[in-house]
């Protein structure tokens, strides 16, 4: 018997990819549709500024030229979810923008308020994954989660 698992015909990195983005989507769009956040819950939500489909303004993606995070809590407004990703409206140093990211280019999604967290790997083409980038940052910074008792880390690595 070999130590060495056989590769899969079954994309289960994919899968798995996919249905975490969908509980991205499903929160956001509770929230959406209760017209606001419930309780304590906010959200910081970290993507990457370059992914396909993104569309910020131009002085985020010079100030966070590979990721950013994003906090949903108490100033935003037009909060609009779709099937492939969802936009909003921020302020940044007191300039109100409007953000387009597809959950494709979503690489954690934290709620503080109950120690949750999810993080996976960006869709990005092959040239660009082996690119090394800064670290995420924005006017907030990001809660640690104290515990790790909720936290779900998906790393794979894509096979060559």
């Amino acid at each position: 018997m070999s130590d060495q698992a056989p590769d899969s015909l079954i994309p289960y990195d994919e899968i798995v990819q996919e249905a975490l983005r969908a509980v991205v989507g499903r929160v956001l769009g509770e929230v959406e549709a209760a017209g606001g956040l419930p309780g304590e819950h906010h959200f910081y939500i970290t993507f990457k500024t370059q992914g396909a489909g993104v569309d910020i303004p131009r002085h985020l993606v010079e100030r966070f030229p590979d990721e950013m995070t994003i906090v949903i809590q108490n100033r935003f407004w037009e909060l609009r979810v779709k099937p492939d990703g969802f936009e909003v409206g921020l302020s940044f140093n007191q300039v109100p923008a409007k953000l387009i990211i597809p959950f494709a280019a979503v690489t954690g999604f934290v709620d503080p308020a109950v120690n949750f967290a999810l993080q996976f790997q960006a869709q990005v083409d092959d040239a660009e994954e082996d690119t090394e980038h800064s670290s995420a940052g924005n006017d907030s910074p990001i809660e640690p989660v104290e515990d790790g008792s909720n936290v779900v880390s998906v790393d794979f690595t894509r096979k060559k």
